[in-house]
């Protein structure tokens, strides 16, 4: 993860630290550890589909998600809100199974429930490069 382009950064120092954590565990893709941060009634939501709801649809749906590519890096860009709701902006670096990097450009909205924990994130950017055959 990088954060040397972080231009903004509201949340108090142990939940920005938290979501550092956060954001670690889903660049190494570990779903165990990413899913110790999130509710039991979890919502994630990537542009307009469906949300997915519940820690353990989303760590299955997550699991597969991940597997479609090699690798990702969260380089920060801004984070706004509060230490419970919150925008983060990134360039996401990817690299595709065929060794090509691809980069995309996206915002997360993410709300914690009173115990901290991920109660719902709704994901926007344009993945289709991550997916594109050429």
């Amino acid at each position: 993860m990088i954060t040397k382009n972080l231009r903004m950064n509201q949340l108090s120092p142990e939940a920005y630290e938290t979501y550092l954590a956060y954001l670690s565990a889903l660049d190494a893709r570990d779903v165990e550890a990413y899913g110790e941060f999130l509710a039991d009634d979890v919502s994630i939501q990537f542009g307009n589909a469906e949300p997915v709801v519940g820690k353990a649809t989303v760590k299955a749906m997550l699991a597969d998600y991940w597997q479609s590519f090699a690798s990702i890096e969260h380089d920060l860009i801004n984070i706004y809100g509060t230490d419970k709701n919150y925008v983060l902006e990134a360039d996401n670096h990817y690299e595709r199974h065929d060794g090509k990097h691809v980069t995309v450009r996206a915002v997360a909205f993410t709300d914690r429930d009173n115990d901290g924990q991920v109660k719902s994130v709704r994901i926007y950017g344009d993945t289709s490069p991550i997916f594109a055959t050429e």
